[in-house]
């Protein structure tokens, strides 16, 4: 009896709109699958006679997509079912000072009442108007906002990071490195001529405002957790903000993102300067082995920097990348091992940022590197907030500060894929 073929899996054209993540994984495994069977069909098809079936390729195209949803979609309930709770400390636990604090916050956030939160900031050797005015928020909430931007702030979340209480952070270096090797017990070291000369690389932090706004009858409703409502109106866009300038920034009036850097091809790279590795094609994988691209851009990091290395790339490029094999049939992007986990890329850690370019002539749309040691994010400590029940009425403005800064640190941890002939 001849057995019958192997089929896979049907297309779902429906993305799952549930709010189990583990559901939303489970359903997005089933969709990879589905994806690897037919994308081998569609290989298979094209070394058997050219080219593949208008079929196969309509079934891969509709699967990328709804993979691509999907996991965007796994993503969020991920995030979601991860916020931490804001007022889940005991009272006890907190001082004296901070209840103070937390309540003068609050009777400005809801009523305007500002006396006792000049008084206490007054006290705390604090301004309690600053330049564009505002009072301090809760250490609770900032920490609770500080956390949730390195849960969604893509490169925030794998960049070094540096708090610091002035406007600005800096750095001495050296583009050679510190001197060192061998010397006897009895040898004198001549430090002021072996070492090379430091410099000094300067992070100004920069504002970065949002300005929520809440109805009087939400803010007159005592069930409703002020603070809470606060800090989950503004922590997804401070992270967004903040995850373009990182990636692209100019540098004026807001951090320095790194591909804002002068990039050269790496065989002629210098500090100050990114490295890249070209595709051979313009705006295109090479038209053969297009694997070894990425193999090549994996090696041209320092083996030091790979040990900590990660790929930054935007959803769409991620897509193109999963129908790549390697020269034993495998396929290079692997699925995260559980919900909420990051996909892999050659065994290394990939990070979605929405913001990196898509696949472009000359585009260089793809990073790896240790963002750890490459690129530094500065935080001023502090968040500051203006209340303004005036301009738009009869809403209450909350016009809420913070100041962040970033910029390379180390030029060689990482290098870059630019998709062009040279």
């Amino acid at each position: 009896m001849v057995p019958a073929p192997h089929r896979a899996p049907e297309v779902k054209s429906a993305v799952y709109r549930g709010n189990d993540a583990g559901a939303a994984y489970a359903e997005f495994m089933y969709q990879f699958e589905a994806f690897k069977a037919d994308n081998d069909r569609r290989l298979a098809e094209i070394e058997r006679r050219g080219s593949a079936d208008v079929v196969t390729v309509d079934k891969v195209d509709r699967l990328e997509q709804v993979m691509t949803e999907q996991k965007r979609q796994m993503d969020e309930l991920v995030l979601k079912q991860a916020r931490p709770r804001l007022s889940g400390d005991a009272p006890a636990l907190r001082s004296a000072a901070g209840l103070e604090h937390k309540a003068a916050f609050e009777a400005y956030m809801r009523g305007g009442q500002e006396t006792n939160l000049r008084r206490l900031e007054e006290k705390a050797l604090s301004v309690g108007s600053g330049t564009d005015g505002g009072y301090t928020v809760p250490t609770e909430v900032e920490t609770f906002i500080m956390r949730r931007l390195g849960q969604i702030s893509p490169i925030r979340a794998i960049a070094g990071n540096r708090q610091v209480s002035s406007p600005t952070f800096q750095k001495a270096y050296s583009a050679t490195g510190p001197a060192g090797g061998w010397v006897a017990e009895t040898t004198a070291v001549n430090t002021a001529t072996a070492s090379p000369p430091l410099q000094q690389l300067v992070f100004p932090t920069m504002e970065l405002y949002a300005m929520p706004s809440a109805t009087q009858a939400l803010l007159d409703d005592s069930v409703v957790d002020i603070e809470t409502w606060l800090a989950g109106e503004i922590d997804t866009l401070f992270a967004e903000q903040e995850g373009a300038a990182f990636v692209n920034g100019d540098g004026t009036n807001k951090p320095k993102g790194f591909l804002a850097y002068t990039t050269v091809s790496d065989d002629s790279w210098s500090w100050g300067n990114l490295g890249y590795v070209a595709t051979g094609a313009a705006g295109a994988f090479p038209a053969s082995n297009q694997s070894d691209v990425l193999l090549n851009l994996v090696y041209t990091l320092k083996a030091g920097y790979r040990q900590n290395a990660t790929w930054v790339m935007n959803r769409k490029v991620q897509s193109a990348i999963r129908q790549l094999k390697d020269s034993q049939g495998h396929y290079l992007w692997q699925p995260p091992v559980l919900a909420g986990g990051q996909a892999s890329l050659m065994n290394f850690p990939l990070v979605e940022a929405e913001d990196m370019p898509a696949i472009a002539a000359n585009s260089l749309s793809i990073a790896f590197g240790d963002f750890q040691r490459g690129y530094l994010v500065v935080d001023r400590i502090g968040l500051r907030l203006l209340r303004d029940p005036y301009s738009a009425k009869p809403f209450v403005l909350f016009y809420t500060t913070k100041r962040v800064g970033g910029g390379m640190q180390d030029f060689s941890a990482i290098k870059l894929l630019k998709f062009a002939a040279s």
